[in-house]
């Protein structure tokens, strides 16, 4: 199957490039208005650590709401799954990434999942660390373990863009304290300085590609074969990534690509195929919920030539 993709993948993602003039970058977080609109790429990397690359494959950029796949993995960790679920739920929403609807309508007010801005935010404060800077070292350390021990830095315009402009997450942050999803001993701005930053590490297409391999292959490191995650909390996060992984766009993502998948609003895409696959996309430009349209266009190409669907 490389051969066929190495053959094929250039002309594919060229073919979805075009879907870049249907979205826009990112605004809100104005650092990210900066992207190259029309840029579009890709690495895949298989089982045996071998990567197929095309297209702006070596653009950087942040990993925004794809970190979250990788905190709730580490909170996992840190706390088991009785001290996370205790603070956010396990079902989709129906509502938007950043919204607080439904923290004020419905009990106990705790966020519906991990993978929204604040179930996000509350699995941040339980990320084990005595301040933002040794939470943010920590977070930093086991991403770049899962990136094949690549050193992964924030990027800082993007965090001090992200952190000026956040006055929703901010609101969610402290409505999150006040109904005592975050404790009396927790805080806020701290918890917020440590989710600003690991939204703004920064990768490229391959160190994704390369974390989401981890994940296909259960937790384990893909040339060392050493274990990073236990199998459990693998398990946890794929389900996620499928219910809730690209957004109010999740459902459609799993009848027309069928694969887990996290997407963030630079424009990346982690995605993979269980047993076989790490998948990492980029491409800035953003539909309307949230998620790149040539990327999205791209997934879907791949998984219909390669019958990649779990279903």
């Amino acid at each position: 199957m490389l051969d066929e993709l190495r053959a094929k993948l250039p002309g594919w993602v060229e073919a979805s490039r075009a879907k870049a003039r249907e979205g826009d970058v990112a605004s809100y977080i104005p650092e990210l208005a900066k992207a190259p609109r029309e840029a579009l790429g890709v690495t895949v990397m298989a089982a045996d650590g071998q990567t197929v690359s095309a297209g702006d494959a070596e653009l950087r950029f942040t990993m925004q709401s794809i970190s979250k796949v990788f905190t709730l993995l580490l909170a996992l960790m840190d706390n088991g799954e009785e001290g996370v679920f205790a603070k956010v739920g396990k079902e989709p929403t129906g509502d938007d990434f950043n919204s607080m609807l439904k923290l004020e309508l419905v009990e106990p007010g705790k966020p519906f999942n991990p993978l929204i801005n604040a179930g996000a935010i509350a699995v941040t404060s339980l990320i084990r660390g005595d301040t933002p800077a040794a939470k943010t070292a920590r977070i930093l350390a086991f991403f770049g373990e899962a990136a094949g021990g690549a050193r992964l830095d924030v990027n800082l315009d993007v965090y001090r863009s992200e952190s000026a402009t956040a006055h929703r997450n901010r609101s969610l942050a402290y409505f999150l304290k006040d109904n005592e999803v975050l404790g009396d001993d927790v805080d806020v701005e701290d918890v917020l300085g440590a989710y600003f930053r690991h939204c703004a590490v920064e990768v490229d297409c391959g160190q994704l590609a390369r974390m989401a391999l981890v994940l296909a292959l259960g937790g384990i490191d893909p040339v060392s074969g050493r274990r990073l995650v236990p199998r459990r909390y693998v398990q946890i996060a794929k389900a996620f990534m499928l219910m809730c992984g690209m957004y109010n766009a999740s459902g459609e993502f799993a009848i027309q690509v069928g694969i887990p998948a996290k997407s963030g609003v630079s424009g990346g895409i982690l995605a993979l195929v269980p047993g076989r696959f790490g998948i990492g996309v980029v491409g800035p430009a953003l539909g309307a919920k949230g998620n790149s349209t040539a990327g999205v266009h791209l997934l879907e190409t791949m998984a219909a030539e390669l019958d990649w669907s779990m279903f």
